[in-house]
């Protein structure tokens, strides 16, 4: 499995994966002109991207969408899914803001998604966010993804038994999240701590075997412990 990002030395290790050579090629020097971050191979193809993560695990790959053959959404899901790539934090770039596309990264363990039109240094800093493993959901692609949710009809059967083991309280603070709210305002919302609120983020991400706050976010609505609808 890939080594964490080590902020006290080791560089943050990217893999760039675009069928664009000219943007792979830009997106390499833009990388390696960053103190901290180095490019360490590129991928024309989901196929690719999938063979050198696995050959030579990085700590994040950027990922374009749409590539010939096995997409990007594709290349993230059998990524975040292998055992051997676990550990790989995918930010899905692309020019489409669809929902779709939005809902399918997510879903397929993706921990970010920015438009190739965002600026230089957040690309950057985007980067950091995602190696250190924190989730890059901004608030409007959070709104994106509950728009999603209530564009679909409520699950049928929702995944039963999937919150045993979580308290009432972090049913409380899993809510707040689906609802797009940050660590601060639902600190505000239930009168507790920060710190308090983050201690209780990490938990649900171990008990609910989630990789970031997006994945929350999912397990919310298909649990059915959240609904579409007015937060």
């Amino acid at each position: 499995m890939t080594r964490p990002a080590d902020p006290a030395g080791n560089p943050v290790r990217v893999l760039i994966a675009d069928d664009q050579a000219l943007l792979r090629g830009s997106l390499r020097v833009l990388v390696d002109a960053e103190p901290g971050l180095v490019a360490t191979a590129e991928a024309a193809t989901g196929t690719e991207a999938v063979r050198l993560a696995r050959q030579d695990p990085p700590d994040v790959v950027l990922m374009d969408v749409r590539m010939p053959g096995m997409d990007g959404i594709e290349a993230t899901r059998q990524i975040c899914g292998c055992p051997e790539t676990a550990d790989v934090k995918v930010l899905i770039l692309t020019m489409f803001d669809l929902d779709e596309y939005v809902y399918a990264a997510l879903r397929a363990g993706a921990s970010g998604f920015l438009l190739k039109d965002t600026p230089p240094g957040e690309l950057l800093a985007a980067v950091r966010v995602i190696a250190a493993g924190d989730a890059l959901l901004a608030p409007a692609v959070t709104r994106r993804l509950i728009t999603e949710f209530a564009r679909r009809p409520a699950p049928s059967r929702p995944l039963r038994g999937v919150l045993d083991g979580v308290t009432e309280r972090e049913r409380e603070v899993l809510t707040l999240i689906a609802c797009g709210l940050s660590n601060t305002e639902i600190a505000e919302r239930l009168y507790l701590g920060i710190a308090t609120v983050k201690t209780h983020v990490s938990h649900l991400l171990t008990k609910l075997g989630a990789r970031d706050r997006a994945q929350l976010v999912i397990v919310a609505y298909e649990s059915g412990l959240v609904t579409a609808g007015p937060a």
